[in-house]
């Protein structure tokens, strides 16, 4: 069984800590299995987590063992990392353990020089601190999580839940993540180059919702040939309107966003289905089988045939 080792320094946000021990405990497998076995790790039996004190059942000897470790953010990102917390990183990432940090864990991340040269976020307002003190790390504050592989960090607060889908979505597939985001009820559209909420100085009129039909529409109708001025005059405004509300709203183009959602109805039919490749390309919206396969892999990862031999269910 996958082992998650999630990482208490003192002071770590309740929030963060939370939320992979919440949402990897309750991810199941088909027959109810468990996916995943979580522990939480801390350099003393006790952890100052604010309101509360934490015990934690295990020591850092735990990340030796672990497919996975999790480092939440902590109240005070400028305070040092213990060495032995860095060490630890350190010697499980030279075994290839993976590692992600939530929030400004990315400060605990950022300390064992895993991170250099490798681009990386964390929650907005830590963002300029963060490459401040790393200057060897491409630091952008306008996404929710940045995927570099074996190392991966997120953004403050809801974007942990983002991060811990992602990673459920690369171990288990769409179908075992998708469920996991219904017992999280968060949606599993979210995707890593989503713009994270900022506040501005001046912040414009909120409009958070003003997508939601036309994005529930487009979903609906995405194996149809819709056109920019197709999804345009759905939504009432002109397509250069419509392309600066989606930049804002979802971080992406409207024919981007329809892709990606397109080719998460393919992750489901590749895993549940034993239809062709290129039947799944025409039942999800695809012109052709060739645009499918590169589209797919451009925003999977893998092909259409080695995801299905990963992930299918039958």
């Amino acid at each position: 069984m996958h082992t998650i080792a999630v990482v208490a320094l003192d002071k770590v946000i309740p929030f963060d800590l939370s939320t992979p021990i919440e949402v990897f405990t309750r991810t199941r497998l088909p027959g109810n299995r468990p996916a995943y076995r979580v522990r939480v790790c801390a350099t003393t039996p006790t952890v100052d987590a604010g309101a509360f004190t934490l015990q934690a059942p295990w020591g850092l000897d735990t990340l030796a063992d672990a497919d996975t470790i999790i480092l939440p953010g902590c109240a005070d990102p400028t305070a040092p990392i213990p060495h032995d917390v860095v060490h630890a990183l350190k010697l499980a990432a030279a075994n290839g353990t993976r590692i992600a940090s939530i929030c400004t864990g990315a400060f605990t991340l950022a300390a064992t020089g895993l991170l250099d040269g490798l681009r990386a976020t964390t929650h907005w307002l830590a963002a300029d601190l963060l490459a401040e003190r790393h200057p060897a790390i491409d630091v952008d504050p306008g996404v929710l999580y940045v995927d570099n592989g074996q190392f991966l960090t997120s953004a403050g607060a809801a974007a942990g839940l983002d991060l811990c889908l992602h990673l459920i979505r690369r171990d288990h597939g769409s179908a075992v993540a998708a469920d996991a985001a219904r017992l999280s009820v968060m949606p599993l559209e979210r995707e890593g180059g989503q713009a994270q909420f900022i506040v501005h100085d001046q912040p414009p009129a909120p409009r958070g919702s003003t997508l939601e039909p036309v994005l529930r529409w487009m979903a609906d109708n995405a194996a149809k040939d819709l056109t920019l001025e197709d999804i345009a005059a759905r939504a009432g405004m002109s397509t250069r309107t419509l392309n600066r509300r989606f930049r804002e709203q979802t971080g992406t183009t409207p024919l981007q966003w329809l892709h990606r959602s397109r080719v998460r109805e393919a992750q489901y039919l590749l895993e549940a289905t034993d239809h062709p490749v290129d039947r799944i390309a025409a039942r999800v919206g695809f012109g052709s089988p060739t645009a499918f396969r590169e589209r797919f892999k451009r925003i999977v990862g893998t092909n259409p045939n080695a995801y299905r031999a990963a992930f299918h269910k039958g």
